[in-house]
C-alpha cells in the first residue's frame, strides 16, 4: 500500500518520488531491470538557462540553486560544472533566433577565440551560465535520498493492470499495489499508460533525437565550449579528447527503446563539419533517445480537474534535466495541493493539463 505510486524510474520520476516522500508513503516502479535506462541515461547534460521559451525558462533559472542545495541535501558530488555556450547564427533563420535568445551576443572573433575550429560565422552569442550536468549523480542522490525518506523502489516491474478501487488505484506492477494517487512519469510512454488506466490523455509526441562520440583531424581540446545552432540543427561539445554531436533531429516515434539511424549520424557530422575546421570521420559510439513533448511544447504536471488521483509528470521534452529539481518541486506541489513556491509559482498555471482553460 502506498499513498502515491509515482510510475517511471528516470529523471522525472525519480526526482517527483524523492519531493512527495517528504510528505507522504511513495512506491515507486520502473518497467526495466535498471533505473534511467532511456532517455534519462542518454541525456546531453547541459544546464543552458538560455535554452528553452517562457517558463521552461523560469524552472531552469529556479534548478540552479536547487542544484547546489540537493549536493549537500542528497550528498552528490558537484552537480553543475562551468560550460559556457556559444549560440550561432548562421543564416537569417538562425540569426532571427539568435536575437531572441537571452544571451550575450559577441564578435565571430570572440566566438572563434573560445572555439577555434568555428568557420564562417555571421553572428554568435555566449552563455555564461550554462554549466555541465552529472546526471548520474542527480539521479542516484534522489534514488537514495528517496530511500532514505522512506520511499520504495521496485525495478523490473511494468505495470500490466491499472483501475479504479474506489477513491483511489489498484496496480498489477509485478504484484498488486494500492494507491491512494498515481503519478505518471512513464516519459514517452505516458499517454499509453493513461489509456490503459482510462484517464484521458494530453497528446504526447515522442521524438528521437541522435547523438554520437566522434573524431577527426583536429585534436580536441575539453575546455572548449559547447556550440549550437540558434536554429536547432545541429550543437557539439567535447567529451574528453572526442567530440559529442547531434544533429538536434526531431523524429516523431513510437515508444521504444531507441535506436540511432546512420544517416542522421552522418548529417551530424556534415553539419559539424559545415561549420567547422574539425575534419569528422570517425564515428567511435551513436545512440539515440526520446524527447517528448505536447503540442505546445510545454511540460505537463498535475491531473485533470475532471479525473482526479491520476496526475500526469511527462512532457519535459529536451529540458527535463536541466530543470528536474524546480520542476520536481512544482510538480509534487500541484500533485499534493500544496503551496507552490514562490520562485516557480509563475509556472504553475503554464504546466496544467487542460491549462488553456485554466
Amino acid at each position: 500500500m502506498a499513498d502515491v505510486l509515482v510510475i517511471g524510474g528516470g529523471m522525472a520520476g525519480i526526482s517527483i518520488a524523492y519531493e512527495l516522500a517528504a510528505h507522504a508513503r511513495v512506491v515507486l516502479v520502473e518497467a526495466e531491470p535498471a533505473l534511467a535506462a532511456h532517455t534519462t541515461g542518454r541525456s546531453a547534460a547541459i544546464y543552458a538557462p538560455s535554452y528553452g521559451h517562457g517558463p521552461v525558462r523560469a524552472l531552469t533559472a529556479a534548478s540552479e540553486r536547487r542544484f547546489r542545495d540537493l549536493e549537500t541535501e542528497l550528498a552528490t558530488p558537484p552537480l553543475l560544472t562551468p560550460r559556457t555556450v556559444i549560440w550561432l547564427g548562421a543564416d537569417d533563420e538562425g540569426a532571427a533566433r539568435l536575437d531572441a535568445l537571452p544571451a550575450a551576443r559577441i564578435a565571430p572573433a570572440e566566438a572563434r577565440a573560445l572555439c577555434p575550429v568555428l568557420r564562417d560565422i555571421t553572428a554568435a552569442a555566449r552563455d555564461d551560465s550554462a554549466r555541465d550536468i552529472d546526471v548520474m549523480a542527480l539521479h542516484d542522490g534522489y534514488r537514495r535520498g528517496l530511500r532514505e525518506r522512506g520511499g520504495t523502489v521496485r525495478a523490473a516491474s511494468r505495470v500490466t493492470g491499472i483501475a479504479r478501487d474506489g477513491a483511489g488505484w489498484r496496480v498489477d506492477a509485478g504484484g498488486e499495489i494500492t494507491a491512494d494517487l498515481v503519478v505518471n512519469a512513464a516519459g514517452a510512454w505516458a499517454d499509453v499508460l493513461a489509456a490503459k488506466a482510462g484517464v484521458r490523455t494530453i497528446g504526447l509526441q515522442p521524438m528521437r533525437r541522435t547523438a554520437a562520440i566522434a573524431s577527426g583531424a583536429a585534436d580536441i581540446d575539453p575546455a572548449w565550449p559547447m556550440v549550437a545552432d540558434a536554429a536547432d540543427r545541429y550543437y557539439f561539445r567535447p567529451e574528453g579528447r572526442h567530440l559529442l554531436i547531434s544533429p538536434s533531429d526531431e523524429t516523431p516515434s513510437e515508444p521504444c527503446d531507441a535506436k540511432p539511424d546512420e544517416l542522421d549520424v552522418a548529417l551530424a557530422m556534415d553539419r559539424v563539419n559545415a561549420h567547422t575546421t574539425l575534419g569528422l570521420r570517425r564515428v567511435h559510439t551513436a545512440w539515440a533517445g526520446l524527447r517528448s513533448f505536447v503540442p505546445d511544447r510545454m511540460p505537463v504536471a498535475g491531473a485533470w480537474s475532471d479525473q482526479p488521483g491520476f496526475a500526469f509528470f511527462a512532457g519535459q521534452g529536451g529540458y527535463g534535466i536541466q530543470m528536474a529539481p524546480a520542476f520536481a518541486a512544482l510538480g509534487a506541489a500541484l500533485v499534493l495541493g500544496n503551496p507552490v513556491p514562490a520562485d516557480i509559482d509563475v509556472a504553475a498555471r503554464d504546466v496544467l493539463p487542460g491549462r488553456s482553460a485554466n
